[in-house]
């Protein structure tokens, strides 16, 4: 005969409570026990039962549920549940943080973090086993499948019309793009802090691409100079080539595939040399060069071409496909893979809230047929299709791992480029904590090696989430505690930093519509005699450009129930270990968070994306 007292927390949200009774099962080591339907789960009710046990379970594995239908139906939140029995194991927690659904019965496995060999009696071993099926039912992986109105005229006659509708709440970065978009300053500041600083890189030759027509013999040389300086830099479009373009309302759209060639200034400005906007075509003469010193329409049209090309990669391959679509590969690797016992799932779980969520309202209606991209944007229609494709197929590891990353495109001594130094440091101080949470479980490379389920989740993501990614530095098997430690660093920056970088600039870039047109409605110039008017005509139309505000507000808007990265309040670990680590690392990215703020205020334009309060906690918009 052994005394239990069970305490049961539910959800504080407003529907998280059940008045379905719930049917509890204690599992130890020495058997089970069957409690009954005694829990009663109100809203924001921290419930407490004591019950006898007719015989002695010995260590506490696990707590089962089961919420028993009635005439009103209603999902319940479990936060956790606590035992405390007999012996001397304490109070043991039980971690759940999910809605208790259906008609089935759910196994809560105690919160000590567990991996397959740590389990030597295999006591565990049939419900590990029992959830990673279910899961498998549940999280399936398929292809990216993303199937591919009157005319409102709404004429614009003049760039200035565009304010009508500009944000009218203060937005500060925006009002200083609004105010600056046509200076050649901020045209290259973007490409190194803008929302999308993924493109840019040092040049190591000429590109080929780069067609001079005589008497250019003079500006080859001042390139050549750059180039044997360091300080010649590029951003290449070429993935957009070929793309077919939307029609709008009947009207054809247009897509470009530029060339930018920049200098790197000693100042740390970097600045536009030279646009080709689209390459070079077999029996056509040379395409047009758009230098700084032409006419200043001129100028500034090929620069919105680019920033139009610059918005197509940004949303599709920058945002959507290298933050969401990549974390929910690791989300759903994660939960198809290893049971919520094992210690990666419990440090990989919180960096996943709403990720799926979000993702069925981005694929349901961003780039889904009939979706935003159709309606408004010059690659809808099939043409974003063809963009992520081809995008996918160039991912690679080193490109999800800043350090690497910025080497490859030669930005690592690039002072100016703010992305890249809190890019670095937020790898840095992620690292150092994936390092201290495996140490606590994991003390060898064979200990490495011999987890199978560990195993498994590798060769998921880079087999079938990444449809056999291990030609592009994906691992397939993970053979030392470093290589491990590397790939969940990966995982976690990719679920927040990266997404963050890609994300919170949205507002502050596009809110401009000229400075990032989701659309051009006249294919790109073959005269340098531009008008205000040519430009006018090229870019969106009101309609279009009040579709391109509304979904950019959506997307750019900050979460009214944001979790800062760190700050997760669920504990799905037990014991003191992991909690001090976990308290380590965000005292880390707080110091890193003041430190940007003091660096910041010193600066005209100051760069947030990634500073750690501003980062969010998983995918979640």
């Amino acid at each position: 005969m052994g005394k239990y007292v069970i305490r049961v927390a539910t959800g504080d949200s407003l529907l998280a409570g059940s008045t379905n009774l719930v049917q509890l099962w204690l599992v130890g080591e020495h058997g089970e026990a069957d409690l009954g339907k005694l829990l009663l789960p109100l809203r924001e009710k921290k419930t407490e039962v004591e019950i006898d046990v007719p015989f002695y379970l010995g260590c506490l594995l696990l707590v089962k549920l089961h919420k028993h239908k009635s005439r009103l139906n209603f999902d319940w939140f479990c936060k956790w549940i606590t035992v405390q029995g007999p012996g001397n194991q304490g109070e043991v927690l039980f971690p759940c943080y999910s809605w208790i659904q259906d008609d089935r019965i759910l196994c809560l496995p105690e919160g000590t973090a567990r991996s397959v060999s740590d389990d030597p009696q295999n006591l565990l071993k049939k419900y590990r086993e029992q959830e990673l099926e279910d899961r498998r039912k549940a999280y399936r992986l398929k292809n990216l499948a993303i199937k591919g109105i009157l005319d409102l005229a709404n004429c614009v006659h003049r760039l200035e019309d565009y304010k009508k509708i500009f944000p009218r709440g203060k937005i500060a970065l925006a009002v200083r793009v609004y105010d600056s978009w046509k200076d050649d300053d901020l045209f290259g500041y973007q490409f190194l802090n803008g929302a999308n600083p993924m493109l840019l890189r040092r040049s190591t030759s000429l590109p080929a691409r780069l067609v001079l027509p005589p008497g250019m013999e003079e500006f080859r040389t001042q390139l050549n100079k750059e180039l044997q300086a360091g300080s010649l830099f590029e951003a290449d479009y070429t993935l957009l080539d070929g793309v077919k373009p939307n029609i709008i309302i009947f009207k054809q759209q247009y897509v470009a595939a530029p060339l930018v060639m920049l200098k790197l200034q000693p100042d740390g400005r970097l600045l536009p040399m030279v646009i080709q906007l689209q390459p070079p075509r077999h029996g056509c003469p040379p395409p047009l060069l758009f230098l700084p010193s032409d006419p200043p329409m001129a100028w500034l049209l090929a620069k919105t071409w680019v920033r139009s090309s610059d918005f197509q990669l940004h949303q599709l391959q920058s945002h959507l496909l290298r933050g969401h679509l990549m974390a929910e590969v690791i989300s759903v690797a994660t939960m198809r893979s290893l049971p919520s016992l094992h210690p990666i799932y419990k440090l990989l779980i919180p960096h996943f809230r709403y990720t799926m969520e979000i993702n069925i309202l981005a694929l349901n209606n961003l780039v889904s047929e009939y979706g935003i991209f159709d309606l408004v944007v010059s690659t809808g229609s099939g043409g974003h299709v063809d963009i992520l494709q081809r995008a996918t197929a160039c991912l690679t590891y080193r490109s999800f791992c800043p350090p690497d990353d910025l080497a490859d495109h030669g930005l690592l001594d690039v002072k100016s480029s703010l992305y890249g130094q809190d890019a670095l440091r937020l790898w840095e101080i992620i690292s150092r904590y994936v390092h201290e949470m495996v140490g606590l479980f994991y003390k060898s490379d064979k200990a490495v090696k011999q987890d199978s389920e560990l195993q498994a989740w590798c060769r998921e993501i880079t087999e079938t989430g990444l449809q056999g990614a291990q030609d592009r530095g994906f691992p397939l098997s993970l053979e030392s505690l470093d290589q491990f430690c590397h790939i969940v660093t990966m995982c976690i920056f990719t679920c927040t930093g990266q997404h963050a970088s890609a994300h919170l600039g949205q507002l502050d870039e596009y809110s401009w519509i000229p400075n990032g047109p989701c659309t051009m409605r006249k294919p790109p110039p073959i005269s340098k005699a531009v008008t205000e008017k040519d430009i006018v005509d090229s870019l969106p139309d009101l309609h279009q450009a009040r579709m391109q505000k509304t979904f950019i507000k959506f997307l750019g808007r900050c979460q009214p129930v944001m979790v800062v990265l760190g700050q997760h309040k669920e504990k799905y670990f037990s014991g003191p270990g992991p909690q001090a680590v976990l308290q380590q690392f965000q005292e880390e990215l707080a110091v890193m968070d003041r430190e940007i703020k003091v660096r910041n205020a010193g600066l005209d334009l100051p760069y947030e994306y990634l500073q750690p309060s501003m980062v969010e906690n998983s995918v979640t918009i």
